[in-house]
């Protein structure tokens, strides 16, 4: 893409002077903290929106971590001697709901959908300034309901808040509930803010299939969390209201239905796997063309693929029924869907692998993200299709298989693609270069421990041993030892991150406004940013990922 200056209109005769061009300020204003915290929280610039969103879905990712530490520990014995049960429950519950709802859903549209996408479309701001900072507002009013109930005892429901046992539970179900109902309405709010602006505020030249195909992942995601998250914060609010009212919805006591809830729980929750995992996609798009410095290979199957991903995502919820009284006719349905969604994701997955091949390829930390996303992406991806094999999900439903598949899914794609867009635009974010040679050791302890962490967890629940148990037959132990011991690794892999890029925003080489040689608008920006993203308007010229065939690295 090219961003030539904005023509200055001819003065007519007689007529007012044109308008003056845009003041350039201190490129790093957003940035300063010495205009007080005020100015932070009153803020409506996009990339300082971007990140408060970072530091607080960073906070909330440790203590999701922190609960993660203890069900390991716990595991590392078959006998249940850490905790007891009850504090189990609330363990993998209150780690679920944390990561879930308050990391992964946000993550990369509140971070780098929230800084990146008006830079990479050419506009100063997202459509909705004030909206965009109410989003971070409500997002911290979910989370300060949801951590109320983890101080008051926590939540043993497991994240999914199953009926019956949620209407009866006697943990904070409701704190938790109205923590989640609140949070699903910045989801709402953020969506479309990206809708809008992806619509109204392109630059001139900037045509749909000249669009970033991150900015296409973000489009085909604000579809699902419009769409998608008002069912489960009513679904959420109705188990509430259970519980207080007692208006029977669930409850069969009253003549309630507590399948009912698992359609709809089901039905937003399926796709929000894709809320967590298209915008990997987007980041994984741009790593790839910039990191082998060619076009990406089938631009424009790729950007359907994104829309195909959202669209059969609301079809595909019954597979998480197979065991659940659910028709044999229904269960032959949704496996079918099942199948089907997973051809536009190996699309992507065959696409990136063609860009690679023979590509100029730059063997650093963005690339490294972006090979573990692919290798881990599949492999969630192939047992996925295990899963929607009606057959084999009713021997490995509700054990480790299945949390070992969602891991290989959310943990091995999301975070890694989470973790390769945070490592390819900071030099863009804060203005600064991190450590390459920690950043390359951060990757590889990342894969290394993941993969330590839930293979064991496939073969565990292959055998047989049942999810959110605390203790187990003592034939698992060796294999949970192995899970246990990964997590530790995983755990050091995630540390570094925090470290190296605290410390290169004080002591980091300054980042050139664009080193690593890529395509597009936000690289024809300081880093980083004016407050304006650009002093004048940009205009683009070119097609999306225009490397030229001869183009080298730039290091």
């Amino acid at each position: 893409m090219s961003a030539g200056p904005e023509p200055v209109p001819a003065r007519r005769p007689g007529g007012p002077p044109p308008p003056p061009p845009v003041e350039r300020r201190d490129k790093a204003n957003y940035l300063n903290v010495s205009f007080g915290v005020k100015s932070w929280l009153l803020t409506t610039d996009h990339k300082r929106i971007a990140l408060l969103y970072l530091a607080s879905i960073s906070l909330m990712f440790a203590l999701g971590g922190l609960f993660a530490v203890a069900i390991r520990l716990e595991l590392l014995t078959p006998g249940g001697d850490l905790v007891q049960s009850e504090t189990y429950n609330k363990l993998f519950t209150m780690h679920g709901i944390v990561m879930v709802f308050f990391f992964l859903i946000p993550s990369i549209p509140a971070v780098l959908g929230n800084f990146l996408i008006p830079i990479m479309i050419g506009a100063r701001d997202l459509a909705f300034p004030r909206l965009n900072l109410a989003s971070w507002y409500v997002y911290m009013i979910g989370a300060a309901f949801t951590l109320y109930a983890l101080i008051s005892g926590g939540v043993d429901t497991g994240w999914t808040f199953y009926t019956p046992y949620s209407i009866v539970s006697n943990t904070h179900v409701v704190a938790a509930a109205v923590g989640i109902f609140v949070t699903g309405f910045s989801s709402i709010l953020t969506g479309l803010n990206f809708i809008v602006t992806i619509h109204k505020m392109r630059a001139p030249g900037l045509t749909w299939f000249r669009l970033p195909l991150f900015v296409w992942a973000h489009y085909a995601t604000s579809l699902i969390m419009v769409l998608g998250t008002p069912v489960v914060a009513v679904t959420i609010l109705m188990v509430a209201a259970e519980r207080i009212l007692h208006l029977g919805l669930f409850d069969p006591r009253l003549g309630g239905d507590p399948v009912l809830f698992q359609h709809l729980f089901w039905f937003y929750s399926h796709p929000a796997v894709y809320i967590m995992i298209l915008p990997s996609m987007g980041v994984i798009s741009e790593l790839v063309t910039a990191m082998s410095r060619k076009r990406i290979f089938g631009y424009g199957v790729i950007a359907m693929s994104s829309l195909a991903i959202a669209m059969l995502g609301f079809l595909v919820w019954g597979h998480h029924l197979f065991v659940s009284g659910q028709s044999a006719y229904a269960g032959m349905v949704f496996s079918l869907l099942s199948f089907m969604v997973a051809i536009p994701s190996a699309i992507k997955v065959f696409n990136w692998t063609a860009t690679l091949y023979k590509g100029s390829v730059a063997l650093q930390t963005p690339l490294l993200y972006t090979v573990g996303f692919i290798g881990l992406f599949t492999i969630g991806g192939l047992t996925g299709i295990f899963l929607a094999a009606t057959g084999l999900d009713v021997h490995v439903h509700d054990t480790y298989f299945v949390i070992a598949h969602f891991h290989y899914i959310m943990v091995g794609g999301a975070i890694m693609g989470y973790l390769g867009g945070l490592h390819f635009w900071w030099p863009k974010i804060t203005g600064r270069m991190y450590p390459e040679w920690w950043a390359r050791v951060s990757a590889a302890t990342v894969f290394l421990g993941f993969n330590l962490t839930f293979f064991p967890q496939f073969v565990l629940g292959y055998l047989g041993m049942p999810r959110r148990y605390h203790a187990y037959a003592e034939e698992f132990q060796v294999l949970n030892v192995m899970s246990s011991a990964g997590a530790s690794i995983l755990g050091v892999g995630y540390l570094l991150p925090m470290l190296y890029f605290g410390w290169s925003m004080r002591y980091g080489k300054k980042a050139p406004a664009n080193p690593w040689g890529a395509k597009g608008l936000e690289w024809e920006t300081d880093s980083p940013p004016i407050p304006e993203n650009f002093a004048r308007q940009p205009h683009v010229t070119e097609e999306a990922y225009a490397y030229a065939p001869s183009e080298v690295v730039v290091v």
